[in-house]
């Protein structure tokens, strides 16, 4: 198998969760790091074992043992990072979500295609085998009637330096966490027919809790809320005809559990096996960028994501 050779642009700390799934992951290997401060790239390179340290992200992007790059930039750097990387002759793994307008997210699949590379939005649970069986049972269960998901978590308000406050980095609970909703209801509903939403601003101007509710063809209602004002929390609920399903961690999967209520029966566990998304989503981008194919991910799933969310941030005005 040919190894993949990927790069990380930057040393966010999400990077905490990917590089430890892709020391893991088969046919992928982190090779190299870019930031902006040398001292940083060292010692980020020194905690995670990665052998070579660039101090800026266009050095990491000329370097020609990089065959891939992760972003896990802020929001609103997402795609000109994507569209720089993309025509150094880089795939391009870009942490979710890719942008909040459609015609950001269609410039940055026109530059793959010209590039002829690879480029995918980093919705890792969709790589969970729990959304795979949540998916195979929502089938089973239809039609459905109603999807409701929540994710959120508290964020200090004081805490200035978080990118997640910052309007112009494009920060924000649905930005953040309420994406997750978003990818999830469009899984299970397919593109929403209209979008109505209410949000709570926070002094800097982004969304720190939002509630939505879309509907979709079939009549199917879903929705979510989100927040940075919450207790953590994290749920998926799909009701249909024949049923109701529950998962209590459908984000990251880390206590994986379904829960099945027939109609007048009684709850009963569905068995899903513990994975690392993360690793399975890399494994999955590799495969593809080693064999010509097309990761799970696409192009129309990422502009369905960016016009649903554009909708969503318009009806409150955001």
């Amino acid at each position: 198998m040919t190894t993949v050779r990927w790069g990380v642009l930057s040393t966010a700390r999400i990077n905490r969760k990917v590089i430890p799934a892709a020391r893991a992951a088969d046919g992928v290997e982190v090779v190299a790091v870019g930031s902006r401060d040398r001292a940083r790239g060292e010692a980020f390179a020194r905690e995670h074992g990665i052998a070579r340290v660039h101090d800026s992200y266009e050095a990491l992007l000329a370097d020609p043992e990089v065959d891939a790059v992760y972003i896990p930039l802020p929001n609103s750097l997402h795609v000109p990072w994507s569209v720089r990387a993309l025509e150094a002759g880089k795939h391009v793994l870009c942490e979710k979500p890719l942008a909040r307008s459609v015609r950001e997210v269609e410039s940055a699949f026109d530059a793959a295609d010209r590039a002829g590379r690879l480029l995918m939005e980093g919705f890792m649970w969709r790589y969970h085998p729990q959304t795979e069986a949540l998916v195979r049972i929502a089938r089973e269960i239809a039609p459905l009637r109603v999807v409701r998901a929540a994710f959120g978590f508290p964020l200090p308000p004081d805490d200035a330096a978080n990118v997640r406050w910052a309007a112009d980095l494009e920060g924000g609970a649905m930005m953040d966490v309420g994406c997750y909703c978003v990818s999830a209801l469009r899984l299970l509903g397919g593109e929403p027919e209209r979008v109505d939403g209410e949000a709570v601003a926070a002094p800097s101007g982004v969304d720190m809790r939002f509630a939505g509710v879309l509907r979709f063809p079939g009549d199917v209602l879903g929705t979510f809320h989100c927040g940075f004002d919450v207790p953590p929390l994290g749920s998926l609920e799909i009701v249909g005809e024949g049923g109701r399903l529950v998962s209590d961690d459908p984000w990251h999967g880390v206590t994986p559990r379904l829960t099945f209520t027939p109609p007048g029966g009684e709850p009963e566990d569905v068995p899903v096996e513990a994975a690392d998304p993360y690793r399975l989503e890399l494994e999955d981008f590799s495969a593809a960028i080693r064999d010509g194919g097309r990761p799970r991910l696409g192009r129309e799933d990422a502009v369905g994501q960016a016009r649903t969310i554009a909708a969503l941030y318009a009806s409150v005005g955001l």
